[in-house]
């Protein structure tokens, strides 16, 4: 069946379906087949060649300290922040019902969303990106506008950005070489970053995923789950347990043998069309190593996801917020609107509260992460207030609707599935 599908997935990248008019059929019968479960080869749409030499990595200077701690976005973040606000309410609020039914982003909208040019931010202008500087903050704010639009969608749309960022920080010259220039273009690769695995008490540190050195390099065997376009994706960063060294992070690229994708519908974060990334013997050189295996960089991006989730959820639950306030204020009840009733505007009022201090923590966190200063504690924190409150806003969202938070036709149920996931996600995003 996997055979049957990988050639279904050849099919359905051939310009003669345009010309008789099949594309539409035989596109339906793919995804049919791979939500029914079935495990289909990686995709391999493109081979990744080093299109320059690198003396040594690029980096990205951390931003001066300033001696200030002023949170207020500067005019360029300002900018970025209003394009992508608007972004999220054309394209992905009203997209992401559909989304959330069909398990898969709608057609052309990651293409529109690459338009953005979110990863170019990130990468250095040795390798055609436009960075110049670690942009912490604004990640962050941008991963916060997204999810105001729908969290499932922001986490399909920031994935390939978390490879990239990983790379940037990370990658030694020849990976970067290799990889970071596809990310530049006008058809950014489908990427994802695969830490999550499914396991009682899941420690990241500690993953089930085992790469065993070899005389050409490493042999990787486990599986990754919940990973955001697993069955598009090009190009994954993969944790493993080292032998001998502990967890460390591997490039994988989808057309290696050995790759195989299977569907992983979720309770929540549906439209990032969620997969098992299933690796069964995976070959891979010695170059694929990120970081040299070390302790201190697995921990970095680690650390880097958990505040890219603290900000998703920044996102939703005001989103959240912002729809209640106008539900409260012209559902009526006895004759007045509900938000006369002190229980009622307390709990809105708490909302916007909790959600305040998740804001406040976590770009805190992401100001100390772009100057390089220690961080863990400030991002510890941000990631138990959006594990914690970011649940409790969702359910109190839910809440506040009564009966109509229990149906589908308004989102609040939609957001607080999503903002369950902040708990028990590690990886897919990083800031």
């Amino acid at each position: 069946m996997g055979f049957g599908l990988a050639a279904l997935n050849r099919l359905a990248g051939s310009p003669l379906l345009d010309r008789t008019g099949l594309r539409k059929p035989v596109e339906n019968v793919v995804a049919t087949a791979t939500r029914q479960g079935f495990r289909v080869a990686g995709a391999a749409q493109r081979t990744f060649k080093a299109t320059t030499r690198l003396g040594k990595p690029a980096r990205l200077a951390p931003v001066p300290e300033t001696g200030l701690f002023d949170l207020t976005p500067n005019d360029e973040q300002q900018m970025i922040v209003e394009t992508v606000s608007e972004f999220a309410a054309k394209q992905l609020r009203p997209a992401a019902a559909e989304a959330d039914d069909t398990m898969t982003p709608p057609d052309g909208l990651l293409g529109r969303a690459a338009e953005l040019g979110l990863t170019v931010v990130g990468i250095p202008e040795e390798l055609g990106g436009i960075g110049s500087e670690r942009s912490t903050v604004t990640n962050v704010l941008v991963a916060e506008a997204l999810a105001h639009g729908d969290l499932g969608l922001a986490v399909a749309v920031l994935a390939p950005s978390a490879v990239s960022n990983v790379l940037v920080r990370h990658g030694d010259a020849h990976q970067q070489a290799t990889y970071l220039p596809a990310f530049t273009g006008e058809d950014v690769p489908a990427a994802a970053l695969a830490l999550q695995e499914r396991a009682p008490l899941f420690d990241v540190f500690a993953p089930k995923t085992t790469a065993k050195r070899t005389p050409n390099g490493y042999r990787l065997n486990g599986v990754k789950n919940l990973v955001p376009r697993a069955a598009q994706a090009e190009l994954f960063i993969v944790s493993a347990n080292l032998e001998g060294r502990g967890p460390a992070l591997f490039v994988v690229e989808s057309s290696s043998k050995g790759v195989s994708i299977e569907a992983e519908p979720a309770m929540g974060l549906r439209g990032a069309a969620t997969g098992k990334l299933v690796l069964e013997g995976v070959s891979l050189p010695a170059s694929a190593l990120i970081g040299g295996g070390k302790r201190d960089v697995f921990t970095d991006v680690v650390r880097s996801s958990r505040l890219a989730w603290s900000a998703l959820a920044c996102g939703t639950a005001k989103a959240v917020l912002d729809y209640v306030i106008p539900y409260v204020n012209e559902r009526e009840a006895f004759g007045e609107p509900i938000s006369h009733r002190q229980g009622v505007a307390f709990q809105v009022a708490d909302i916007g509260i909790e959600l305040e201090g998740m804001r406040l923590v976590m770009l805190r966190a992401a100001s100390r992460a772009e100057q390089d200063k220690p961080h863990a504690r400030e991002v510890a924190l941000a990631r138990k207030l959006a594990v914690d409150k970011g649940m409790w806003i969702g359910s109190t969202g839910v809440q506040l609707l009564g009966g109509h938070g229990f149906i589908k036709e308004h989102p609040v149920e939609r957001w607080y599935r999503d903002l369950r996931a902040i708990g028990v996600m590690e990886g897919v995003v990083t800031a």
